[in-house]
């Protein structure tokens, strides 16, 4: 079969959007963790792959309840890209064009941050499914607002790509939280340091949507760190910023004049979660998480090169260096299984892939939520509660630490 001609350009590039706006769309919370079915349907689903970099490491071609139908990208490099990697010989100039086609059934949206829920709506308005990239919403509880009511309004299927809910860590954590291991998990901790990002500022000599990124802007690699284990919601925050006079915090289209961000979240259980975005300093970059119980605690691995460690609560006694006695914990290293080589996964997709193996996860819960008619884990729900918490925490940074309420987004009620 000849490939397919590629259709002509939009008159408008998503770039002159952002420029217009200086910020954009929406995000959305999820509900409980759904269990990973692995049986195949008998109709395939039909997905439009956008956005020729993020997007081009998914396993949507691999899936075997799953046809890439068409890709698209505003560059011709990523079109290409994105045709080499899923077998298609069906490109689009733009999302916009894709989400006119009536055999698509979902899109697979990894374009800029600040349009996701621009592209969602797009998508939605056309009847598709949709799955974005993080964060769902971009700097503006309205932006959360507009996503929660499109996926309402229309009552299609969304869900957001955090990696952070599959990692292997994460994983491990939901299943000592589910034995109830921890006992009570009273506190958590989770960084992201990603020190470099400035790499991505620019594009042929132009700003990308990454120039001057809040840090809290971009939260969900640590919130889904704890929401996705305890389901938990976090519900006020206070927080500080750190920055360096340096002119990219001075002249950027977000207003932000921070590296680096730490919150400490109360969440509606009335405990403590702290979280540290960093894009600059003496790190070594991460993203990773501790759970902290009462009987058990499980720290993730550590950049400076701890591996993943147990402690245990116990009756042995021992005496500090004051002298005093305590009960001595019991320390253990603990050997990660690489849960997607497990049952949880259709056999085509046991194999690792991107962050920390999340990729394969995240492609097969997308699709078998539309296979089998239920809500996706990360839903819009779930999606808000782990990126709504970020933007009000920058909003607490700007004011000095001042402490905010966070906006909840709540799943209908079964009647």
């Amino acid at each position: 079969m000849a490939p397919k001609k590629v259709l002509p350009a939009e008159d408008h590039s998503r770039r002159d959007f952002l420029k217009q706006t200086g910020r954009a769309i929406a995000a959305v919370m999820v509900v409980p963790q759904a269990a990973i079915a692995v049986n195949t349907a008998p109709k395939k689903v039909r997905i439009g792959v956008v956005g020729g970099g993020f997007g081009c490491s998914f396993q949507w071609r691999e899936h075997p309840d799953c046809v890439v139908a068409a890709v698209s990208d505003l560059r011709e490099d990523r079109r290409k890209g994105l045709m080499q990697v899923y077998g298609c010989d069906r490109a689009y100039n733009s999302l916009e064009e894709l989400v006119l086609a009536k055999d698509i059934d979902a899109v697979a949206i990894f374009t800029d941050g600040p349009l996701h829920v621009q592209h969602v709506v797009e998508a939605m308005k056309n009847g598709k499914h949709a799955i974005s990239a993080v964060p769902a919403a971009w700097a503006t509880i309205e932006q959360a607002d507009l996503l929660a009511e499109t996926v309402k309004k229309y009552g299609l299927k969304y869900m957001m790509a955090e990696t952070g809910h599959f990692q292997q860590t994460t994983i491990s954590a939901r299943k000592f939280y589910e034995q109830g291991k921890f006992g009570s998990l009273y506190y958590c901790e989770a960084e992201y340091q990603h020190p470099g990002l400035e790499s991505l500022y620019f594009w042929d000599d132009k700003r990308t949507w990454r120039h001057g990124l809040a840090p809290m802007h971009y939260p969900t690699h640590c919130t889904s760190q704890l929401i996705s284990v305890t389901g938990e919601r976090l519900t006020e925050v206070a927080c500080h910023g750190w920055g360096d006079g340096d002119q990219i915090l001075k002249d950027n289209a977000w207003g932000n004049p921070f590296w680096n961000e730490s919150a400490m979240f109360r969440t509606d259980r009335g405990n403590a979660f702290r979280v540290n975005i960093w894009w600059k300093g003496a790190h070594r970059g991460c993203e990773r998480a501790q759970w902290i119980g009462d009987k058990m605690s499980f720290y993730g691995p550590h950049p400076n090169g701890v591996g993943p460690v147990i402690i245990r609560s116990s009756e042995r006694m021992e005496k500090d260096d004051a002298g005093f006695e305590r009960k001595a914990p019991l320390f253990e290293q603990y050997k990660q299984p690489h849960w997607w080589q497990s049952d949880m996964l259709p056999e085509p997709l046991r194999h690792d892939s991107g962050h920390e193996g999340s990729h394969t996860f995240l492609t097969h819960e997308f699709v078998d939520a539309i296979v089998h008619d239920r809500r996706p884990t990360i839903d819009v729900y779930e999606a808000l509660a782990y990126t709504a918490p970020g933007i009000v925490a920058h909003q607490s940074a700007l004011k000095k630490g001042e402490l905010l309420k966070i906006p909840q987004y709540d799943p209908p009620k079964k009647a």
